[in-house]
């Protein structure tokens, strides 16, 4: 029988970060990713396949990374895994381990729509094989509705659409494409970009039924109207992938996932996991959180590849950091929105500030930038932010995101000592972290 000190079950982002950080931390241990996939994507690049990158090969991790810290990759199909006798059944064998770390991600969810099982609806797969059949059909398609508007929804359309295609369109049931990640003008912002782009947008409805003999050929929606579609993409999320884990016996969380502690720890000694298939909690108050996203894959990975031999690292909860990129408008939030902060029960106070990115705003590579700071009225703590500007606008994000992390509060901001420079960065006199940060410190203070 195989074995090896430390077993990781998949071998993404969060299987390749816990694996390398395994081997930095135990450096004299074995450590076995499992994993079926011969290729593996990176999960954020999918939709730009389509598009700016143009193939599923030029959008892998290479095996190199992991290779050359020395880690052993198994490629096989996981069947079971045997907590008791600490061994797993491949379609290789069995493997037995010391320590194992479940990484097995998550599946596309399918919506309950009538008609999803026809040739020519597309669940977004993370496997080259799916990906390279869907690339085939969108080579001929020319209507192609996609389910769902949020990041998988309209970033595929934005490339597909990019690659030539004549009709696409986005259904989404909330009032706005994003409604879950941003607040209303940026969600407006981003739905012009969209438009502009020729992409149509159908919201506050959604598809009754795909329909179609032996291929789709429309969707009917709820209103009795149809679409023409050759291709649909369903983009209705994720679920965690936890049928190795339930069978298992690991115990489950509320929302499905495999339920962990801070440390990443699972139910059963010396199992642990990290990633889409692990239990997430906010950051805000410790509510379950449904967050999937390769940034908190790869933190929990380095919490639970640190602590398989002693307890080093806790996950403080998820704050939620994400960005999207239509053409050249990029869009980001760092914890709470404004509406999801009122609907946590805080109480806020928030400054939006606009300007440009540049100073001069000439300079190349200038552009307006808008943020918006959001933060509990009686503590002044930043409970979150938002930007929205060019590509200048994701290093922001991640400082908003530091900010947040570090409970920093509004006066905290505003005292922020920043390196700046004309061709890199906003005026330091209308730096948009502490002009938001004192426009806030005004409103508290007269708040009567």
């Amino acid at each position: 029988m195989k074995t090896a000190d430390i077993v990781i079950l998949g071998g993404s982002a969060a299987g390749i970060t816990a694996a390398l950080t395994a081997r930095r931390h135990y450096p004299q241990k074995s450590v076995l990713v499992i994993r079926q996939e011969k290729e593996v994507l990176i999960p954020c690049g999918i939709p730009y396949i389509f598009g700016t990158v143009g193939s599923p090969s030029k959008n892998l991790i290479p095996d190199a990374l992991v290779e050359k810290a020395s880690v052993e990759i198994l490629l096989a199909e996981v069947r079971s895994l045997d907590p008791d006798r600490k061994t797993v059944e491949t379609s290789q064998g069995p493997v037995g381990y010391d320590k194992l770390v479940m990484a097995t991600g998550s599946l596309p969810s399918v919506p309950p729509i009538p008609g999803t099982d026809l040739p020519g609806v597309y669940p977004i797969a993370k496997d080259v094989p799916s990906l390279l059949a869907l690339q085939e059909e969108l080579g001929r398609a020319k209507d192609v509705v996609i389910i769902g508007g949020g990041f998988i929804g309209i970033e595929f359309a934005d490339e597909i659409r990019k690659a030539g295609v004549d009709n696409v369109t986005i259904v989404e049931i909330a009032p706005h494409c994003l409604s879950l990640s941003y607040d209303t003008v940026f969600c407006e912002e981003a739905e012009e970009a969209l438009k502009g782009r020729g992409i149509q947008i159908r919201t506050s409805t959604k598809v009754q039924a795909i329909q179609g003999q032996g291929h789709v050929e429309r969707a009917l929606l709820v209103d009795g109207s149809t679409l023409k579609a050759d291709v649909v993409i369903l983009g209705a999320g994720a679920i965690p992938n936890v049928k190795i884990a339930q069978a298992a016996g690991l115990v489950l969380g509320a929302t499905g996932a495999i339920k962990v502690d801070r440390t990443m720890r699972t139910s059963v000694p010396d199992v642990f996991a990290c990633g889409d298939c692990a239990k997430k909690f906010s950051f805000f108050g410790g509510r379950p959180s449904t967050l999937k996203l390769a940034s908190i894959a790869t933190l929990e990975a380095r919490i639970a590849g640190a602590n398989l031999y002693g307890i080093t690292r806790e996950n403080c909860g998820t704050i939620g950091v994400w960005s999207t990129a239509i053409g050249d408008l990029a869009l980001g939030t760092a914890g709470l929105t404004e509406s999801a902060a009122v609907g946590e029960g805080y109480e806020v106070v928030t400054a939006t500030v606009e300007g440009p990115n540049r100073h001069p705003g000439g300079m190349p590579g200038g552009a307006p930038m808008k943020v918006k700071l959001v933060f509990e009225r009686n503590s002044g703590v930043l409970l979150g932010g938002q930007v929205r500007g060019n590509s200048a606008a994701g290093e922001l994000l991640n400082v908003m995101a530091a900010c947040v992390q570090q409970r920093m509060t509004a006066e905290d901001i505003a005292m922020f000592q920043m390196g700046t420079h004309p061709a890199l960065t906003a005026s330091p006199v209308a730096y948009p972290l502490t002009n938001a940060a004192e426009i806030a410190i005004g409103a508290m203070r007269n708040r009567c």
